[in-house]
């Protein structure tokens, strides 16, 4: 049996930032609680999102959105949301932030710890209607603005995932524009997060063809198209921003059917705050090693990943990735990244509670996961 599930009412093209005014009053909203973190604070972006409101609604923000969102920074937000007496919550950024805003909208509606409600723990049947949210993103990785799902680092050290339609944002505002400027790095990491949602989701094994369809479309656009690559090279050019940031939305569109052990991997290796890894960084070194142990679990797919890919049906497409990933400037390993050969136990136990690894095409057990950490770090 099929379940097809797409997600929320999204407004598209440079200048859509201009328009939240207009949706905060049709939500209702008058208290917003900006959830975003200091670097967008200091850029202007929070002065300029604000001057655009006037005095329409009264903006309380949050700024202090760790790289990986933790719950200690969701209870500061949520405490901040009570204080001012919000009724609404805003994101403003990248995946951190929008994650970290759907958690927030979580907790100030329902009682209890935030773990309990993780999808590890059966949480996603205790979530019922949450504050109302808007997401509005700055870089064009995770798709959170249309994603049911967000990932947080709890009070125990794991990195869980919370995942209901309910944390799906009543309207998301996607401006290319925002990203113009953002530099290549992070550019190249955030664009390759955006690939890996397109690839994982294109390869796991539900039913869910029209989300493989808008999976390839994303993946045509970020690299067949060369706009990745563009964007890169070209921070300020618009057309390549504004096809990266849909490629950006249709991989979280797209993953509604699943997501695979990348993501065990990545979610694994960023519960390290010690270390402070960036979550597409991740997902872009690691995804070769797991195309190569996905290689013969597939059907034809490898086939279609190429032609989406803009590659001969025969190439390798981890080999493809590792090229890609060193023409953008990214780390060849993790070891690069400061992952340590002793952690990888540890890592190894974490991938193989995620969630993600159900829907990987090629069961993972822990044993499995060491070997491929010990891979992924050579």
């Amino acid at each position: 049996m099929a379940t097809l599930t797409f997600m929320t009412h999204t407004i598209f093209d440079h200048g859509a930032s201009a328009q939240l005014g207009q949706v905060l009053a049709q939500h209702g909203i008058r208290r917003p609680l900006l959830c975003t973190d200091r670097g967008l604070v200091s850029l202007g972006m929070v002065d300029d999102l604000a001057a655009g409101l006037g005095n329409d609604a009264a903006l309380s923000i949050f700024d202090g959105t760790p790289e990986n969102p933790t719950q200690m920074a969701v209870e500061e937000a949520v405490a901040k949301y009570r204080e001012a007496d919000c009724d609404g919550v805003v994101a403003l950024g990248g995946g951190s932030s929008m994650d970290l805003a759907k958690a927030v909208a979580l907790a100030v509606t329902h009682e209890g710890d935030l773990i309990e409600f993780t999808a590890g723990l059966g949480g996603a049947a205790k979530i019922g209607q949450v504050a109302p949210l808007i997401a509005i993103p700055t870089t064009s990785g995770t798709g959170s603005e249309v994603s049911s799902g967000a990932v947080i680092i709890m009070n125990n050290g794991e990195k869980l995932i919370l995942a209901s339609r309910e944390l799906v944002p009543r309207t998301a505002i996607c401006d290319p524009s925002l990203t113009l400027g953002l530099p290549p790095h992070l550019t190249a990491a955030t664009g390759m997060d955006a690939m890996t949602h397109c690839v994982e989701a294109l390869l796991s094994p539900q039913v869910n063809p029209p989300a493989e369809a808008v999976a390839c479309d994303g993946i045509e656009r970020g690299i067949r198209e060369g706009n990745l690559l563009k964007a890169v090279q070209d921070g300020s050019d618009e057309d390549a921003r504004w096809h990266m940031m849909m490629a950006a939305t249709e991989g979280a569109m797209a993953f509604s059917k699943g997501l695979g052990s990348v993501h065990s991997m990545s979610h694994a290796c960023g519960a390290d705050q010690s270390l402070r890894l960036h979550h597409g960084t991740l997902n872009a070194v690691i995804l070769p090693t797991i195309l190569d142990f996905n290689r013969d679990h597939v059907g034809d797919k490898y086939a279609r990943l190429n032609a989406a890919m803009g590659i001969s049906a025969d190439s390798d497409p981890a080999d493809f990735i590792r090229n890609l990933n060193a023409e953008l400037g990214l780390p060849a390993n993790l070891s690069e990244m400061g992952v340590q050969a002793d952690a990888v136990p540890a890592l190894a136990a974490h991938a193989a509670k995620d969630v993600c690894t159900f829907t990987n095409p090629r069961p993972c057990s822990a044993a499995e996961y060491e070997e491929l950490f010990e891979k992924a770090l050579a």
